[in-house]
């Protein structure tokens, strides 16, 4: 009595391409032997990869249909196929049911890449009847996956077509910087962790890089600066670029506007009325006066050229340090001071 391969993947004779896709997934999952430790998975994982690689073949499934295991391995009827027979069809699974399992789920350990298990090992709590329904990830191709990932592996019969490896999405990481570092150029010194393969090529190993990262005069907030692929790696992916982003540290003085700086200088109703000096601090800890004999009103800027930051194509030029006034009213006056301000101050 030869095998019976619908009964080794638990279905029905007559069973959908999909329940047999379903199937396959499903027991495949439970007797990896990565997984199932239990004596025979290992003759069972393969007997399932023998199954699947005859039912999921048009040509096989439809001659093992007609005449069983011995006519698909040449022992039954011969006679050119014409007569009924399946003439001199013969086949012997030679495939690496691994290599099958790799190709039918995208990677050689599903179970690490959805459910986060550490070097290359399964999770034990795991339900591996169908792990995949839990994601989302039940229709349209191969295991779950899009018709798109699983087009063109046919029958897979003794051979297994290349998985192209897509990189992953970047990881990305604000970088805060003062104005002072922006004003004069730094580095920066960022510590990450990533995983890495071992030399196996399946399990991998956590290790710390660290990156520096220049910060150029001048630069803007927003700037971003790439390492490629220094991120996660894992059998099936490119490894992530790492992204910086620069952000600006808030200043207890200054705002930024551009290659410009903002200096908000607070004067008495008294100064902006009768004109005021003042001395306004620069980023590199110097002072320098701006004078102004107008009346100053609330918001009144004044430019002190060259007094800002780089400009980032042109760093040996600056932007300029803007004072933007601000008036600060009385919280009383006295009756005389009221009387005397009327007597001036026209009423419109």
């Amino acid at each position: 009595m030869g095998k019976d391969y619908y009964e080794i993947l638990a279905i029905k004779k007559g069973a959908s391409d999909e329940d047999i896709k379903k199937a396959y997934r499903k027991q495949a999952l439970r007797y990896h032997p990565d997984k199932n430790k239990s004596p025979g998975a290992e003759e069972k994982f393969k007997e399932i990869a023998e199954a699947y690689d005859v039912l999921s073949d048009p040509k096989k499934k439809d001659i093992y249909d007609r005449f069983g295991e011995e006519g698909l391995k040449g022992g039954g009827p011969t006679g050119g196929g014409g007569g009924g027979g399946p003439g001199t069809y013969s086949y012997t699974f030679q495939g690496d049911p691994h290599a099958i399992f790799a190709e039918f789920f995208g990677g050689r350990n599903p179970f690490e890449q959805f459910f986060g298990a550490r070097n290359g090992g399964m999770d034990e709590d795991m339900d591996t009847d169908d792990p995949f329904s839990r994601f989302g990830m039940g229709g349209g191709g191969m295991g779950g996956f899009p018709r798109s990932f699983s087009s063109g592996m046919g029958g897979m019969g003794g051979h297994t077509s290349v998985v192209k490896k897509q990189q992953d999405p970047p990881v990305v990481h604000d970088l805060r910087v003062s104005l002072e570092e922006v004003l004069s150029g730094c580095t920066k010194k960022m510590k990450i962790s990533r995983k890495r393969l071992n030399p196996d090529g399946r399990t991998a190993r956590t290790e710390e890089k660290i990156l520096e990262v220049q910060i150029r005069k001048g630069w803007k907030e927003g700037t971003k600066i790439t390492f490629p692929k220094e991120g996660d790696e894992t059998p099936r992916n490119i490894p992530a670029d790492v992204v910086f982003v620069l952000k600006d540290k808030p200043h207890p003085v200054f705002k930024r506007d551009g290659s410009d700086i903002i200096y908000p200088a607070k004067v008495s109703l008294r100064d902006a009325l009768c004109g005021c000096s003042i001395n306004a601090p620069t980023l590199d800890g110097r002072t320098v006066p701006v004078t102004t004999t107008e009346i100053v009103y609330p918001g009144m800027k004044r430019r002190v050229s060259g007094e800002g930051l780089p400009y980032p194509k042109r760093p040996d030029r600056r932007g300029d340090l803007i004072v933007e006034y601000e008036v600060k009213f009385p919280e009383r006056l006295s009756q005389g001071a009221r009387d005397t301000i009327a007597g001036v101050l026209p009423r419109s």
